[in-house]
């Protein structure tokens, strides 16, 4: 299991200072970064309008980079891991998919050439994000696929179908999103799930106090959401056979309560 610091507030002045000492080369781009951020929240008040100011920033200077990925080798690492875990956890050719966050298809790409045409449905916040999608698509060849990629105000799902998707998958939103967010997709999420369907959604954990960098970056415990699942009728598993892997977050499986089995996970 990869070593993580569970317990560290990376919001505190401590830590930055701690960090800063480590890794003084990183100092000009975190000042950067942090001013250019303070300027987007005053611009933005709502924390999707100011993080899809964050992304279109992001993604005009490097769309792999804005989606966490610094290098290509390591955005397509990612997806890999990505649609690994879901191959290897039920992910059928004839499942339809929903992505929240898709980003620009580090991992949709593969869930697209994997399910059969027309199956893919991502969203995002961010069009910046999903014109760098479209491009992704054409490089790899994925046109005939009719995969459907959609901008979105929010994470009601409110235009989406009911028991329409067998998977819904998510990987590194939550971790950028406060609880009021998250609790808009989990309100929804059961709704668009089919009978037997799972949605899939990883977090940045934190066994300590919960905080946030930057109001980009969020840290939470796992509690926190297994609750807020509940609170909607859902019931949320740790998949613990997730931590073994080298990505640095966590993640949960969500079914509605009615239909969960403890058979969903290998852990």
């Amino acid at each position: 299991m990869p070593a993580k610091n569970l317990i560290a507030d990376r919001s505190t002045f401590r830590h930055r200072l701690a960090y800063a000492l480590r890794h003084p080369a990183r100092v000009p781009r975190h000042l950067a970064r942090a001013t250019r951020d303070a300027w987007l929240r005053y611009r933005h008040p709502d924390h999707i309008s100011y993080y899809r100011a964050v992304m279109r920033s992001d993604t005009r200077a490097d769309p792999d980079a804005a989606v966490g990925s610094r290098t290509r080798e390591r955005w397509l690492a990612l997806g890999a891991m990505q649609f690994d875990y879901l191959l290897g956890h039920g992910l059928r050719p004839e499942h339809r998919m929903l992505e929240i966050g898709c980003g620009n298809l580090r991992g949709g790409w593969r869930f697209i050439r994997h399910l059969e045409p027309g199956h893919y449905y991502g969203i995002d916040i961010s069009p910046d994000i999903l014109f760098a999608a479209q491009d992704t698509i054409v490089e790899m060849g994925l046109e005939k696929r009719l995969p459907m990629l959609t901008p979105v105000r929010d994470l009601t799902l409110r235009f989406l179908p009911d028991a329409h998707f067998n998977v819904v998958h998510a990987h590194s939103v939550f971790s950028h999103s406060p609880l009021p967010v998250i609790e808009e997709c989990l309100a929804s999420v059961g709704r668009v799930l089919a009978p037997g369907g799972w949605f899939d959604f990883t977090y940045d954990r934190t066994e300590g106090e919960e905080h946030h960098v930057l109001r980009e970056d969020f840290y939470y415990r796992t509690e926190t959401l297994v609750a807020l699942a509940e609170k909607h009728g859902l019931t949320a598993q740790f998949m613990t056979d997730w931590e073994e892997l080298p990505h640095g977050q966590s993640k949960l499986r969500v079914t509605n309560r009615r239909e969960y089995s403890s058979d969903t996970s290998r852990s």
